[in-house]
């Protein structure tokens, strides 16, 4: 379910205790970041036990389940269960986290995480590094209903943990405060945020949390591409089986553009910022659901355009089938957010974390504009487009930020009208 995958979470058994099953019935979902897997079983046969339930967060390598092949499987290839590790089946147990008790009203500390059953293996990490259960109370937690992860407490700990010396509220009367206002949210009918926008709002409000954007902006004409790709998609597809869109180009310039602007290709750790070797450009892509997800294109700067339009066509069909495995979704080092395939003309994107920058591009559009030809200035139908990059101004300055958006710009009207495919 991908190398980075450290635990996943699981939506639901499909097969109960005492059913059975044939080779290749999925026995239950799991959820790892925003993808959800099935998992089929490897042979024929009966649950025997399930050892975790619904919505019980499992770390990678633990057994999930015991099951008895057939007959006519073990004959084939013998699973045998030794018997101690069927006895320690038999005997293991699932822990209840213990509630932990709230802050005091003494020292007012604000809470993050609603959810404090913090699991033992969070108690066992949280005494390792001194953190308080006030301290965890105030980490935020990504995990379902609101449980803190072993993920949350790790990022918070190399965030520097902010919230170590968090001093009590004071009661200062000229000090601002929240105002506590009881809007009118109006009558309707409501509808329960899935797991995944509830994972998207959380990611978004972080990410402007800890990033000041910034968003520059400039107007590209696309003419030459956009006559290039209209007089060669037919001929590219019928040679190379591939449809031809505009987002292969779209990434192969902007490829271009981060290696001439390495900084951009970043992410921040601390007071050190980290500048990544490989150029990997993530796509924002709508799901049928609504949502968005983010699969990336490893290694862009290193393929040509057939190559290229194989890896987005492919990502693009598994998004659009529910299909993307964990690692189609992992690396990303540069975003692109097609917002024109909507209709927009322009965008304010909020920068995919940990990256410290992200590109929009607005629709295409034909527009009458000003071009200097041999006879001097004349009036001429052109395909333009508007680009936005919002960036990180702890580290990416208005000189970066302008000059990468720019040089973007410069490769999409610069493009080659006699490129051979």
């Amino acid at each position: 379910m991908g190398e980075s995958i450290t635990e996943g979470t699981i939506i639901n058994w499909l097969i109960n205790e005492g059913d059975s099953f044939d080779e290749g019935d999925i026995i239950l979902e799991v959820a790892t970041d925003k993808v959800d897997n099935e998992v089929p079983a490897p042979a024929s046969g009966t649950m025997v036990k399930t050892m975790f339930q619904a919505k019980d967060v499992v770390p990678v390598g633990e057994i999930l389940a015991i099951l008895e092949v057939s007959e006519e499987v073990k004959s084939k290839k013998e699973t045998v269960i030794p018997s101690e590790a069927k006895e320690s089946h038999k005997e293991k147990k699932v822990s209840t986290p213990k509630p932990v008790q709230q802050p005091t009203a003494s020292t007012s500390f604000s809470v993050n995480n609603t959810n404090t059953f913090f699991s033992p293996l969070i108690i066992k990490i949280a005494k390792e590094h001194h953190i308080s259960f006030e301290e965890l109370a105030r980490i935020p937690a990504t995990g379902n209903e609101g449980r803190l992860r072993k993920s949350d407490v790790f990022s918070y700990i190399e965030d520097g943990r902010p919230f170590k010396f968090a001093q009590a509220v004071t009661q200062d009367p000229t000090a601002y405060r929240i105002p506590q206002l009881n809007f009118d949210k109006g009558k309707g009918k409501v509808i329960e945020m899935d797991r995944m926008r509830q994972m998207i709002a959380d990611h978004m409000v972080y990410s402007k949390h800890t990033s000041p954007h910034v968003t520059a902006y400039v107007e590209a004409d696309l003419t030459n591409m956009v006559n290039w790709r209209n007089a060669n998609k037919v001929a590219f597809e019928k040679k190379y089986g591939e449809r031809l869109t505009f987002t292969p180009l779209f990434v192969e310039a902007v490829a271009k553009a981060v290696k001439d602007y390495p900084n951009i290709n970043a992410s921040v750790d601390g007071n050190n910022i980290i500048v990544k070797e490989d150029i990997n450009i993530g796509m924002a892509t709508a799901l049928p659901s609504g949502n968005l997800i983010v699969p990336v294109v490893k290694n862009a700067d290193t393929q040509d355009l057939k190559q290229l339009a194989a890896n987005v066509n492919e990502l693009a069909n598994k998004a659009r089938e529910n299909k993307l495995a964990g690692d189609d979704i992992k690396g990303s080092t540069f975003t692109i957010s097609n917002v024109g395939t909507f209709g927009s003309v322009m965008g304010t994107p909020i920068i995919n974390q940990p990256e410290v920058a992200i590109l929009a591009l607005g629709i295409i559009k034909k527009r009458p504009e000003v071009i200097s030809t041999e006879k001097g200035d004349e009036i001429a139908i052109r395909s333009m487009m508007y680009l936005s990059l919002s960036f990180d101004h702890r580290v990416v300055d208005g000189f970066l930020g302008g000059s990468f958006v720019r040089r973007v710009a410069d490769y999409f009207e610069q493009f080659d009208v006699d490129r051979k495919i």
